[in-house]
């Protein structure tokens, strides 16, 4: 199914599996692809300062996972098999290896498909990645509390009090994590956070945030990283004790280790929305890791 976002942009909604995920694509079908994936209760509007950016020379894809932006809401609970393979299943329709662009907690589910299916990612550009020092979770909660979120998300819509707390939630969790205004109109906001699926959505990945890491910790002891370029972007404008300070970095630090060919980038002063408010450093890093596997490709007995 197609049809047009409210920014004007051109959108479908995808059948991926038994979820349907809402996506917008943009530049040239030549270019680079690049795939985009938001953190925690995130929409695809918040990469449109770095999508305009990159869509000139780049086939620029960001979606909505199931029940968050505009997506339907989700058939299964959040989980890092679920949402790995959402990503794995636009990377194969996009019909060439993909640069996945993702941020905060994103960046398990980019990770993974990278450890499942090397194949199909050219790099990765991590976004103020989500990183555990100690990630378990012993008790695991987000299938059955699911119907729970699913249930207490149509009561917030039923009710219309999605249309206020939504809306109102928004604006407190970006004015810790952004230094400016909404990329799009007040009412694009409303439409989305007014949405009593997406309010339900955010508490279902509140919950399953801990079994992702957990899962990835134990599929990085069963499957390699790939060999292939990788760029950690580390904002640390809105971490105020030095001491959590290094340790934010150290963790990215050991995320950027995972390749040979991964490096980190340093933003004192950035806030977590780091492609909402510094689409540069977005744009650097792509160029910076597609320019890596221009070189490694050039190299004699190696292929694109």
């Amino acid at each position: 199914m197609t049809g047009t976002v409210p920014s004007g942009t051109p959108a479908e909604i995808l059948n991926i599996g038994r979820e349907q995920v809402h996506a917008v694509e943009t530049g040239p079908r030549d270019g680079p692809v690049l795939l985009l994936s938001s953190g925690l209760g995130g929409a695809w509007f918040d990469w449109r300062p770095s999508v305009e950016l990159l869509r000139e020379r780049h086939r620029v894809i960001v979606f909505d996972r199931p029940g968050l932006g505009l997506s339907p809401a989700a058939v299964a609970a959040p989980s890092l098999r679920r949402d790995t393979a959402i990503l794995a299943a636009l990377a194969g329709r996009a019909g060439r290896p993909v640069v996945v662009l993702a941020h905060s907690m994103a960046a398990f589910h980019a990770e993974a498909l990278a450890r499942r299916h090397p194949d199909l990612v050219r790099a990765l550009v991590l976004i103020d990645p989500s990183t555990e020092r100690d990630p378990r979770a012993p008790v695991r909660l987000a299938r059955p509390l699911h119907p729970l979120t699913k249930a207490a998300g149509a009561v917030l819509g039923a009710t219309r009090l999605a249309r206020v707390l939504g809306p109102l939630g928004r604006r407190m969790v970006l004015k810790r994590t952004s230094r400016r205004d909404e990329p799009v109109p007040a009412s694009v906001v409303r439409s989305v956070y007014g949405r009593g699926t997406v309010l339900g959505t955010v508490m279902a990945e509140e919950i399953a945030y801990r079994e992702m890491a957990a899962d990835l910790e134990s599929l990085r002891e069963r499957r390699p990283f790939p060999p292939v370029p990788l760029a950690v972007i580390t904002a640390l404008g809105d971490v105020k004790d030095p001491e959590k300070a290094r340790e934010w970095s150290d963790g990215h630090r050991l995320l950027a280790a995972m390749s040979p060919h991964g490096s980190q980038v340093e933003l004192p002063d950035a806030l977590h929305m780091v492609h909402l408010d510094r689409p540069d450093a977005v744009a650097d890093a792509v160029a910076a890791v597609l320019a890596r596997r221009a070189e490694e490709t050039a190299r004699p007995g190696e292929t694109a």
